[in-house]
């Protein structure tokens, strides 16, 4: 066994904790700031098309109501609910969404694509 001195030690701790620190710093922070809230779009332009004429004018909305779009905290206990009941609630209307979402052209594919991207599930 090695003895260690009591400043080994500290720096031992120090070294440690600021290891866990910058671990952290991975996270994406769950509330997108305003100048991301702006300027996130899906990647396809058609579903950004659909997004901008649509889902944008809410879900990038602070104080609308509405689940802000990559905003894991407000959109984890929808997401539990599934998609296809996400999905539906955007096609018939749900509380303060409106049926359709305000999009007139889109499929139950593009209401997915659309969740997905907004929830910040698109890998899922």
């Amino acid at each position: 066994m090695v003895a260690v001195s009591g400043r080994t030690a500290v720096l031992v701790a120090f070294l440690a904790l600021s290891s866990m620190a910058v671990a952290g710093c991975d996270q994406r922070p769950s509330t997108p700031s305003a100048n991301q809230l702006a300027t996130l779009k899906p990647a396809d332009p058609r579903m950004a098309q659909l997004y901008e004429h649509s889902c944008k004018a809410c879900h990038a909305a602070v104080g609308s109501g509405a689940p802000l779009v990559h905003d894991r905290d407000a959109w984890s206990p929808r997401w539990l609910k599934g998609l296809s009941t996400l999905r539906d609630h955007a096609i018939v209307g749900f509380q303060s969404m409106p049926a359709g979402g305000q999009c007139a052209v889109c499929t139950p594919k593009d209401y997915e694509d659309l969740i997905r991207f907004m929830a910040d599930r698109e890998d899922k």
